[in-house]
């Protein structure tokens, strides 16, 4: 495994955004193991976590300049600490995020930050892939947005599962439906290569392999 992606599943434990137990994801799936953005509780963690984001983004775009856009609620602080590590890098990029509901006065709208117009390309900034759910929301609330294209969307962990009515993973599919791809920094496998480092976690080990037996992406 790379170091970095080493690294990071590290501090993701350490932040206590990545946790072993029972949980239920927003797709309704029962899972072993949740990834929660929400934890991250500190400027020092945020600003770690954009550092990691930038890393990722300057792989797999370079210096193309795109405007962010993080989905509320998680979704908001991701944006905002990426585009921060990336302005520290020399790329400074907008970006800007939606309301869970509309305001009726003041400027309105959904939408608050940087407004993206026709013929500027928007990366949607993400805590974790399940069953694309939370991106296909994010792609409704977007096509309000006359002439924006979304060119990719990155996340931290691809939980590398089917999709909607779909054997095919989350990220295929959503890449077939909306033609942009999705990039994660580490994805489940990685985390499965990460606990096997170590016998005490073999029970998680166990169970995460269990789950993607019946819910992996059959790819």
């Amino acid at each position: 495994m790379e170091n970095y992606k080493r690294e990071f599943i590290k501090f993701l434990e350490g932040a206590g955004v990545l946790k072993f137990g029972d949980f239920t994801a927003k797709s309704g799936r029962k899972i072993p193991y949740f990834v929660n953005a929400g934890e991250i509780k500190t400027g020092e963690q945020i600003a770690k976590l954009g550092e990691f984001y930038a890393a990722c983004y300057k792989d797999k775009i370079g210096d193309k300049k795109t405007v962010l856009y993080g989905p509320a609620y998680k979704g908001i602080s991701i944006a905002v600490s990426a585009s921060v590590a990336l302005a520290k890098n020399g790329l400074d990029v907008p970006f800007f995020f939606n309301r869970k509901e509309a305001k009726d006065h003041g400027e309105g709208g959904i939408f608050v930050g940087y407004k993206p117009q026709a013929g500027e390309e928007v990366v949607i900034v993400e805590d974790v892939i399940t069953a694309g759910t939370a991106i296909r929301e994010s792609m409704e609330n977007l096509s309000t947005l006359e002439g924006v294209k979304v060119v990719a969307t990155f996340v931290m962990v691809d939980r590398k599962e089917i999709g909607k009515d779909t054997l095919k993973s989350a990220t295929a599919q959503v890449t077939e439906d909306f033609g942009f791809p999705v990039y994660s920094v580490v994805d489940v496998y990685d985390i499965i290569e990460y606990l096997e480092e170590d016998e005490k976690n073999a029970e998680n080990v166990t169970r995460i392999k269990n789950y993607l037996a019946v819910n992996g992406a059959k790819e």
